[in-house]
């Protein structure tokens, strides 16, 4: 049985718990500080803070990028052999016009980088967490694309994704996160300028 661990409690990291719940994954929930978090506590997770073991063959940085370098710090050494997923879209919110990792590189990059014998994969950036929670977009699936260099560490995020009902497009190497990035980036202003809506979000077709 796949285990995962959520480090955050927000919005994205509830329904990840969600997509693992119905993947019939082992949940461990990494709180960052001591006390309740933005969502309820769920009972069929197990709970934790931040600098606590992590249970989960799979880590999910649901926090904002800002929070990474934090979390890393505290995790480096122990996420050497895990497959770690790097949800995060490296906007600068306060203007949401800039991004806060250089041009020719990638929050999941720069992540990458900092966790050698880690294996990371892009995922989940280009979603909203509504359609992860419910599992459409639309009258579609929702549609997760990811990246990486680990095939091993793939195989693994898809198979949680697709035993969740959701459908995997693996987009590529890791490199590739810089364009899932720039798709999250646009997806998230045009919610922000109420162009579209935080409940749906952009979706492949077959």
């Amino acid at each position: 049985m796949t285990s995962i661990s959520i480090i955050g409690t927000g919005k994205m990291g509830s329904a990840l718990a969600d997509v693992a719940a119905r993947a019939g994954a082992d949940i461990q929930i990494i709180r960052r500080r001591a006390g309740a978090g933005s969502s309820s506590e769920r009972a069929d997770a197990e709970y934790g803070v931040i600098g606590d073991e992590l249970t989960g063959d799979l880590v999910v940085l649901a926090v904002p990028y800002e929070a990474v370098a934090d979390v890393l710090a505290r995790y480096r050494s122990r996420l050497r052999g895990k497959v770690v997923i790097d949800i995060s879209n490296p906007i600068d919110f306060t203007t949401y016009d800039e991004l806060l990792v250089p041009a020719d590189s990638s929050a999941a990059a720069e992540i990458a980088h900092e966790i050698p014998g880690a294996a990371v994969v892009k995922a989940f950036n280009a979603n909203f967490g509504d359609t992860l929670a419910t599992g459409t977009n639309g009258t579609t699936p929702t549609t997760v694309l990811l990246a990486g260099d680990d095939a091993e560490a793939k195989i693994a995020v898809v198979a949680l994704i697709e035993a969740a009902g959701l459908r995997a497009v693996d987009a590529g190497p890791l490199s590739r996160a810089r364009e899932l990035e720039a798709l999250g980036f646009l997806q998230i202003v045009l919610a922000a300028i109420a162009k579209t809506h935080y409940e749906s979000g952009f979706t492949l077709l077959p």
